[in-house]
């Protein structure tokens, strides 16, 4: 496990190397938002932003996304992995914002869950990236990178890597640590193949020393 120096060393590399990290969902308001987010569940954002480029144009407000046949939505998200259920969350939370919340998007996680379709990942992205609320979202990347470097333990799940997370790092430095981590995954600590010779954390990294070893001796 990471000290606390080395903790602090970690997130001053992740800014110098990603100090513009975003979230690369396109959207214009924070109802987009959450149908993007809900759609990217087991698919890359850029898949989700070619689908969402015409979703968004069709469909502005909840009343539009429960106004056409349940048939008629799966097709506009074929292409997304499990539209079919993803389909149905949206017109279920359609329902409910209507229902229930007047149209608004509530702004605290705990809200944000009791939509259908919303896990607790998908509301630390909302409140953090619509709202400014300080959230740690942990997706396959966060949940990778803490691993590999040592912030949390291997057999952890994503509950619990987000707990120990929001210990180890200033409540401050959540949401950009959050983006910064993913930009960090997404295009340097990749899943299948790392950029370890290249790493600036290297020293640091158990799974990385562990690769080079692995290369070095092949």
């Amino acid at each position: 496990m990471l000290t606390k120096k080395e903790i602090h060393h970690c997130l001053d590399t992740f800014g110098e190397m990603f100090p513009d990290a975003h979230c690369e969902l396109n959207h214009a308001n924070p109802f987009e938002l959450v149908i993007a987010v809900l759609l990217s569940a087991q698919c890359t954002d850029i898949l989700v932003n070619k689908v969402t480029k015409g979703l968004f144009e069709k469909y502005k407000t909840p009343e539009d996304y429960i106004a056409v046949p349940l048939e008629e939505l799966e097709q506009d998200i074929r292409s997304i992995g499990l539209y079919r259920n993803k389909a149905k969350n949206i017109q279920k939370l359609s329902h409910m914002m209507i229902d229930e919340l007047n149209g608004i998007v509530p702004e605290t996680q705990d809200e944000l869950v009791k939509l259908p379709g919303v896990g607790r990942k998908t509301a630390n992205v909302v409140a953090s990236v619509a709202f400014g609320v300080p959230a740690i979202a942990v997706d396959t990347h966060v949940e990778r990178i803490s691993k590999r470097l040592g912030f949390c333990r291997w057999k952890d799940n994503v509950t619990e890597v987000e707990a120990a997370l929001m210990k180890k790092i200033p409540m401050d430095e959540w949401s950009v640590t959050h983006h910064r981590m993913i930009f960090f995954g997404r295009y340097h600590c990749k899943a299948q193949s790392p950029n370890c010779p290249e790493c600036p954390l290297l020293n640091l990294c158990r799974e990385g020393k562990k690769r080079m070893k692995r290369k070095a001796g092949a």
